[in-house]
């Protein structure tokens, strides 16, 4: 097949530092060209790919020097060229959350699949799609959907890592463990419980993480609490800063407070071998198989009592279930599948989707068990 990614101009393909959604469309860029498809990919300038880089920009919006730059215009410039090339294409595949390549692209909507990685619960985003409804779409997890439910929704495909990029860790626990967080420092991400737990559970904590700075006040608060002896905080790490930050940790926390479309952190984390205790928002229930990858806990209280729960699980078997649900292979045929349906112009299987409500229906069963 002939297939654009058009990915967001935030952050390079891939990232130079944070940035989940890059990264998983310079994993599926890569794998979709070694399988033999033609792809092209939109994207920063300063990207690294196999496929034929279509360039916007010399860099990144967010690392670019020319801090001045607009981000609305640079993406409405990369659309115009996406659609000047359209007929080039067999499948556009957009990564861009907003739909501000509706109004552009209505004339081929038919070719083009979306796949929104951010929050859909924003007011106006229903009345947006209602206005384009023939638009596909395909989700990173299922609870994302709850805002849209009438949405044409084409499939379910949970993100993937490639697992020759993960070294399978040791059987042994780490020798002087700690805790980690990773992400961003946003009020929403709870990095503040993270604190907490640590300190509950008398144990170190190391944070590597993005300061977000539209939440300023925020950020400047939580660097008040950094300044605890027994948190330590890196700031943004590359992959070989996440492979050192696995190492040693005992388990991520991820308390979020927000409904995560996906939470990449998660099976970053469980590539490693790393258990997550984690709040029960937006995707976790779906990611997080409880009691063999995690735990998932409704307050400081029990995140503080997992830290020491989470010894008893199997590094192995936490690995195992990373490469068994999102690798990266797995998460392209799904996305092939979903290109082959609409090139037919036929359904989907909807077998992604039913796997993800099972998954989501036996974890809810073994938490009331694990209660009663």
């Amino acid at each position: 097949m002939r297939i654009a990614q058009v990915a967001p101009l935030d952050e390079s393909v891939p990232p130079l530092l944070y940035g989940g959604t890059e990264r998983i469309v310079s994993y599926l860029t890569e794998e979709l060209v070694k399988r033999g498809h033609e792809v092209s990919l939109f994207a920063s300038g300063n990207s690294v790919t196999s496929a034929n880089l279509v360039a916007q920009g010399t860099t990144g919006l967010r690392l670019d020097p020319a801090v001045r730059r607009s981000s609305i215009a640079a993406h409405l410039a990369m659309l115009h060229e996406v659609r000047r090339q359209q007929d080039r294409f067999d499948i556009i595949h957009c990564h861009l959350s907003h739909f501000q390549h509706f109004p552009l692209f209505e004339g081929f909507a038919a070719k083009t699949l979306t796949t929104p990685h951010g929050r859909l619960d924003y007011i106006d985003l229903s009345g947006t799609y209602a206005r384009w409804p023939y638009f596909s779409l395909s989700s990173i997890s299922l609870r994302q959907r709850q805002p849209l439910p009438e949405a044409r929704w084409l499939g379910n495909v949970y993100h993937g890592l490639p697992l020759h990029l993960y070294p399978a860790p040791d059987a042994s626990p780490p020798k002087e463990p700690y805790l980690a967080f990773l992400g961003r420092i946003y009020r929403d991400k709870r990095p503040d419980r993270a604190i907490e737990i640590a300190r509950l559970s008398g144990m170190r904590l190391k944070i590597a993480a993005k300061m977000d700075y539209s939440n300023r006040a925020y950020c400047e608060e939580l660097v008040e609490q950094m300044k605890s002896p027994h948190v330590e905080f890196l700031g943004e790490v590359d992959e070989a800063g996440k492979a050192a930050l696995f190492a040693g940790a005992q388990a991520l926390l991820f308390p979020i407070e927000w409904p995560e479309p996906f939470g990449l952190a998660m099976i970053e984390a469980m590539a490693f071998g790393v258990p997550v205790i984690a709040w029960p928002n937006g995707s976790v229930p779906e990611v997080v198989d409880e009691g063999i990858t995690g735990f998932v806990v409704e307050t400081i209280g029990e995140a503080a009592a997992a830290v020491d729960r989470v010894r008893s699980l199997d590094r192995r078997q936490v690995r195992r279930k990373f490469e068994e649900r999102f690798s990266a292979s797995r998460m392209v045929d799904d996305y092939e599948a979903i290109y082959a349906s609409i090139v037919a112009g036929s359904k989907p299987t909807k077998r992604s989707v039913k796997m993800a409500r099972d998954r989501i229906s036996a974890t809810s069963i073994r938490r009331k068990m694990a209660t009663t």
